[in-house]
């Protein structure tokens, strides 16, 4: 029998040519990741050189030898772009930066350096009157951080081939921490590092003095988070998260406490606390909306009655009822029931019907409600809320001795009045946040998100769709007006201008709304984070004063477009809104192999 011989076949022409065997990088893309290196090095170093004449443009930019205002920011993207630059050539100690051993983190590193040192000098010669205020160093950065970029661009595409070169030419495997679960010690020790560096970065971002710098912060803030995801840093880091649950909630908090004791300004624990406010009751309208399904667009109403009946009953002079001065733990639980109350009420004749008549029904409430107050004024219908002049001259809370309206000195730090307000929302928010999670771990919670899956299925399997809506009604309703009782408190005053469906300011219906849809509906830091991004970038940009409605318009498209389940995602509604191949993301939200409906029962 005659052995015959095979001759290889030969690839076709089009075939992707392979890496070399020896593993090292071809000169084309040795080039490109040496311009990330090089234009990175270069970005940082262009920061320690001024980068105008006069001081005219906020933050000082005419000192040589050391980095002010928006040269911070390009100093970070560049430091970012380098550091990523030789975690790509495999320096060891750097290899778990590339855990998804893909590209496309260095080109979102080098777009971000690119994008704020080039806003920086568009803003000086914008703000100066032309690129005659450049000084050298400004024309250094301009051409630095356009290297990375240039050879980000060049780097080949992420695709399978890409893989199988960072796997051979990068780390080897022992360099690189598997994807398998750490210890539990290491696991909460970098939850720690991160929940630091979160709060540092909020408290830089709520400490910005002007607008420039706040947008500079948002462009490299986004565009470092983004970098994280595609490199699978942040995928790793929420499977931590889904593991300590707990400790990370405790963290969490603890950061929040730890906020207050980094501010020298009281007026930025306003802002804190009022975005505490805002979040609250977004996370109230998470259930409405996130949990059951349920599209409210007056749900702020809930929020003004609460605050309303904190006010009659909180000892204002002004007040129908200004003889009487409830404790602040009753004027608290009085806000809360009156809003249940009238949730129930609301909710009963109108929870028969769904979607868009649904909605439009709450849309009626809500400006019914403010109608209603403002011309509750003695003249126009009867003597309560003092028409549009509202219930001003609200007292100060003083709770157990301590008085909220006055400065107190702790540890060697001094807490204002708008500090003490902040600890006692953060307590309020943990109150919250423990009844959210509760009731949406709970029966009655997994009867919502069949509910809002699928209520003619739901119904089928015995669940009673009616009773399960009007409970999350009352429950949102609820949470709101808890917050409302504190709000009447930090304003002062209860007016009823800002209890309508859409403003140019917080708090409204259409951005409560927003913040949970912006945020990621179902989870619990994502309507909180929404209600931070869409309360501080108001208070940021002037500019947006008059065209705010617009900018979040325009974002909310974009949201819709490339991310419809919001920045933080709930596991279920991402399988609702992505084919199961493109999903690149792990469980950030516990996730049963059960269906709701079988879990909710009969």
């Amino acid at each position: 029998m005659t052995e015959t011989t095979k001759t290889p076949a030969t690839p076709p022409s089009d075939a992707v040519p392979t890496r070399p065997a020896h593993g090292l990088v071809p000169l084309p893309e040795a080039a490109a990741r040496a311009l990330l290196l090089v234009g990175g090095i270069a970005t940082v170093a262009s920061t320690f050189l001024a980068w105008t004449w006069t001081s005219e443009f906020p933050g000082d930019l005419t000192v040589t030898g050391y980095p002010g205002g928006l040269q911070w920011l390009s100093l970070i993207a560049g430091v970012l772009t380098a550091v990523f630059a030789l975690a790509s050539y495999g320096i060891r100690g750097l290899g778990w930066l590339l855990p998804a051993r893909n590209n496309a983190p260095l080109v979102l590193v080098a777009l971000g350096g690119f994008a704020v040192t080039w806003f920086t000098a568009i803003e000086i010669a914008a703000k100066l009157g032309g690129v005659a205020n450049w000084e050298t160093g400004t024309w250094i950065a301009i051409i630095a951080s356009l290297l990375p970029v240039l050879g980000a661009l060049a780097l080949p595409p992420d695709n399978a081939e890409t893989k199988d070169f960072f796997k051979s030419y990068l780390p080897k495997p022992d360099r690189i921490p598997a994807p398998q679960p750490t210890s539990p010690w290491i696991q909460r020790a970098v939850i720690t590092v991160g929940t630091i560096i979160g709060l540092a970065v909020f408290t830089y971002g709520i400490d910005t003095e002007y607008g420039e710098l706040f947008i500079g912060f948002l462009i490299v803030v986004v565009f470092a988070v983004w970098a994280l995801h595609t490199a699978g840093l942040l995928d790793r880091f929420s499977a931590m998260v889904a593991a300590n649950r707990s400790f990370t909630l405790a963290m969490g908090f603890l950061a929040a406490i730890a906020f207050p004791f980094t501010q020298t300004d009281d007026h930025y624990a306003n802002i804190g606390v009022n975005i505490l406010i805002f979040g609250t009751v977004a996370l109230g309208l998470n259930i409405v909306v996130g949990l059951a399904g349920l599209l409210d667009l007056g749900y702020v109403a809930f929020l003004g009655v609460g605050a309303y009946t904190a006010a009659l009953v909180s000892g204002s002079e002004f007040s129908k009822f200004s003889g009487v001065q409830f404790p602040f733990w009753a004027a608290a639980l009085t806000g809360a029931a009156a809003s249940l109350l009238f949730g129930v009420l609301i909710g009963a004749p109108t929870l028969r019907l769904r979607g868009d008549y649904l909605a439009i029904v709450t849309l009626g409430f809500g400006e019914i409600f403010r109608i209603a107050v403002n011309n509750m004024d003695g003249e126009s219908g009867p003597d309560l809320t003092n028409g549009p002049n509202g219930i001003p001259a609200i007292p100060d809370l003083n709770l157990l001795g301590f008085n909220f309206g006055e400065p107190h000195d702790l540890g060697g730090f001094t807490l204002g009045r708008f500090a003490n307000y902040y600890l006692l929302m953060v307590l309020i928010m943990a109150i919250v946040v423990t009844v959210y999670n509760r009731a949406a771990d709970s029966r009655i919670g997994r009867s919502w998100i069949a509910i809002r899956e699928d209520e003619t299925a739901a119904t089928a399997m015995g669940i009673n769709g009616f009773r399960v809506k009007l409970i999350a009604f009352a429950l949102g309703a609820s949470l709101a007006g808890l917050a409302g009782t504190v709000s009447a408190h930090v304003t002062y005053s209860v007016v009823p201008n800002p209890y309508q469906f859409a403003g140019s300011t917080p708090p409204n219906s259409a951005f409560l709304l927003a913040a949970v849809v912006l945020g990621g509906m179902g989870t619990v830091a994502g309507p909180i984070l929404g209600a931070a991004l869409l309360y501080l970038l108001p208070e940021k940009l002037d500019f947006l004063q008059d065209k705010s409605l617009l900018a979040f318009g325009i974002a909310l498209i974009l949201l819709m477009r490339f991310r419809p389940e919001g920045i933080i995602a709930n596991r279920r509604r991402q399988l609702e809104f992505h084919e199961t191949g493109q999903l690149d993301v792990p469980d950030t939200e516990t996730l049963t192999d059960e269906p709701a409906i079988t879990k909710a029962g009969a």
